[in-house]
């Protein structure tokens, strides 16, 4: 029953319309109403058989047989759960929040037989009692669903980014709010430290390699360089670094000193000391992309690599874009490279349209896009992600076959850095 599923038409940007199938039945409504149901239907059953053969009298075989039931579930279970694990693993539970309502709705339950076996009515069930416990079973999974469809109050919980522990890939989770004084000005406006909606499309984040240990600058810098880029998209590149700088400046505990020196400048006219020095350290990083750029163009072998390492996009937009860039080397060479999507979180069929192919630049191009289809479902899922590779760099010359031995392919052409594309789906 809970594995049925149903056909829906997905619409792609260009026109195009596919048919894929989703399943029916939510996940954590199915485990709390049929499957808990049918796993525990044979000790339900035995506990009513008993009770009304007994003319309403508890008898010993059916509260026990739910005690033994429920003791099994908690020692036996769990703890093969856990031994199962292979060493050096770890498993994690996937929907938290779902968790913790279900673990406070069952320490509840356990409480309110308490009360009404030994408060209320002792040694007696009544009418009322019995009806109450009957009804709070649906609000418990109304609960579940309301947790895992991050509905009604989930809007007013603020979102953070952290980094994950591939190299680029943003996990959103729930954190508090920062102080109000993280909050800054653009353009007259008050901007927002959180906002309610994603991008509508796919962000690209640069990660330098030496930061990749900094998991507190990088989630920081990722939400902040999100939300800016959402507030004002008419924005450039440098303007949206300058200030992502200087919003986490803001927010950097600093000394006494500090605000003295901030103080007497403000006063005699010098200026915002943290505005310039985030103007200057935005101005030194787009520098420095042109000056590697420079460095790459000039170097006598082809490299291929993506141009961004993580891509992030909504799962209702349709596809998302990968571009594929040519840096140095004969550029009157035509080059073949292939590329193929790889499973992370996000399933092939289900979540995205797994693709794989080959990308050939022309005499003279130096930059190729490709697509992957992105499946929406219309169930919400957690944020979830997949690679994309590239491998098997091949050249053709005018003066050389089209097949090259290994080592002479790697002198006209290799890959460069990124050859893998983290693609986040919201």
């Amino acid at each position: 029953i809970t594995s049925q599923e149903k056909e829906i038409i997905i619409k792609k940007p260009n026109g195009e319309t596919t048919k894929t199938t989703v399943r029916i039945w939510n996940e954590t409504v199915s485990n709390l109403t049929l499957m808990a149901l049918g796993s525990s239907a044979p000790e339900i059953l035995l506990s009513v058989i008993e009770v009304c053969g007994h003319n309403f009298q508890a008898g010993d075989l059916g509260p026990s047989t739910i005690v033994g039931s429920a003791a099994f579930n908690m020692f036996i279970i769990i703890a093969l759960c856990v031994y199962v694990v292979p060493d050096g693993e770890t498993r994690r539970i996937k929907h938290l929040r779902v968790f913790f309502v279900t673990a406070a709705w069952s320490i509840f339950a356990y409480t309110w037989l308490y009360m009404i076996l030994s408060v209320f009515s002792p040694g007696i069930v009544e009418v009322w009692e019995g009806l109450l416990t009957f009804f709070f079973f649906p609000i418990c999974v109304l609960f579940a669903w309301v947790a895992d469809r991050r509905l009604l109050f989930y809007k007013y919980v603020y979102k953070r980014y952290r980094a994950g522990k591939q190299r680029g890939m943003i996990i959103e989770t729930e954190g508090d709010r920062p102080s109000s004084k993280a909050d800054i000005e653009m353009d007259g406006k008050a901007l927002n430290s959180h906002t309610e909606n994603f991008l509508d499309g796919s962000i690209n984040l640069e990660i330098d390699d030496k930061d990749q240990d900094d998991e507190e600058a990088r989630r920081d810098m990722a939400r902040i360089l999100k939300e800016l880029k959402q507030k004002h998209p008419e924005k450039e590149m440098e303007q949206l670094i300058e200030l992502a700088n200087y919003q986490v400046l803001s927010q950097q505990q600093k000394s006494r000193a500090f605000y003295r020196i901030q103080a007497t400048r403000l006063m005699t006219g010098a200026g915002n000391i943290l505005k310039r020095h985030a103007a200057d350290q935005a101005r030194k990083a787009v520098s420095m992309h042109e000056v590697n750029n420079d460095v790459i163009e000039n170097d006598p072998v082809s490299k291929i690599y993506f141009e961004q390492a993580t891509y992030q996009c909504l799962e209702n937009c349709g596809t998302v874009a990968l571009t594929i860039v040519r840096r140095g080397g004969d550029l009157t060479n035509t080059v073949f490279v292939d590329f193929r999507t790889e499973d992370g979180t996000a399933n092939a069929g289900s979540d995205y349209e797994f693709t794989e192919g080959t990308v050939v630049f022309k005499p003279g191009e130096t930059q190729k896009e490709i697509r992957v289809g992105i499946i929406d479902d219309d169930i919400f899922e957690e944020d979830e992600n997949f690679l994309v590779h590239l491998s098997n760099v091949r050249v053709n010359s005018e003066t050389t076959e089209a097949n090259f031995e290994s080592n002479h392919v790697t002198s006209l052409a290799c890959l460069g850095s990124p050859t893998t594309a983290t693609v986040t789906i919201f």
